[in-house]
């Protein structure tokens, strides 16, 4: 059955991995640090190992994103025979700006922001947000951070204080993103709506998250997709 999108006031979207390429940051950010220690990795290799090593680092008690950057490089390198510089870790740490968005992101959200409210419910610290949604052009409604939620994805937690500030109706709600495992999992818990923006739909392999399953609502290949259903 096709989706009823009058019945939602709100998106909500995760970022990294959905409107920003965390895939493409997170290789060039980490490959030239492990090429110094002679780990000459493909691409999947390196998001192979980001996706085991961030999912532990996230556990509780609550660091923030730059601190579990840390430790994911660190992790890598003590299973790999090294030991990171302080320089290695303070670059990978502070790379998240730098990571790119999707071409189609910020387009795609001036689109959607004419015919619905925006959140963002995001596995990040506030400030690092702030200057990822620089390359996105939309000021969004609301906005959930790992930092205010004091937990990352897939707790529970950051998709409550949504539902909080958009009023208490789950029902309002449509949460598009990429991640079964940060994301539709989680939302389905919940029985949210969502919509699968399959960013890896031409690749091979999970790329930078966990192995994970859920049944979201409506796949689409990219936000371009989403966005043309509206106009």
């Amino acid at each position: 059955m096709p989706l009823d999108f009058e019945r939602f006031d709100y998106l909500s979207f995760d970022v990294y991995g959905t409107l920003i390429d965390w895939e493409t940051g997170i290789v060039q950010s980490l490959r030239p640090i492990l090429e110094r220690h002679q780990l000459h990795w493909s691409d999947d290799q390196i998001l192979d190992a980001f996706a085991a090593t961030e999912s532990v680092a996230q556990r509780p008690p609550y660091s923030t994103y730059r601190e579990v950057l840390t430790s994911v490089l660190k992790q890598i390198g003590e299973q790999h025979g090294f030991t990171p510089e302080a320089d290695e870790l303070a670059a990978f740490s502070g790379s998240v700006p730098d990571w790119p968005a999707f071409p189609d992101s910020a387009e795609a959200l001036q689109t959607l922001s004419q015919h619905f409210s925006l959140a963002v419910i995001t596995n990040c610290d506030d400030d690092l947000f702030a200057e990822s949604n620089r390359k996105l052009g939309v000021a969004f409604d609301v906005v959930v951070t790992a930092e205010q939620a004091g937990v990352y994805k897939p707790d529970l937690r950051p998709f409550h204080m949504t539902i909080e500030r958009i009023g208490g109706d789950s029902s309002r709600l449509l949460h598009v993103a990429q991640s079964m495992f940060h994301d539709h999992e989680p939302a389905k818990e919940l029985d949210l709506t969502t919509v699968w923006i399959n960013r890896r739909h031409n690749k091979s392999g999970l790329g930078a998250t966990p192995p994970a399953s859920a049944v979201p609502d409506l796949e689409l290949p990219d936000l371009r997709s989403f966005a043309a259903l509206f106009g």
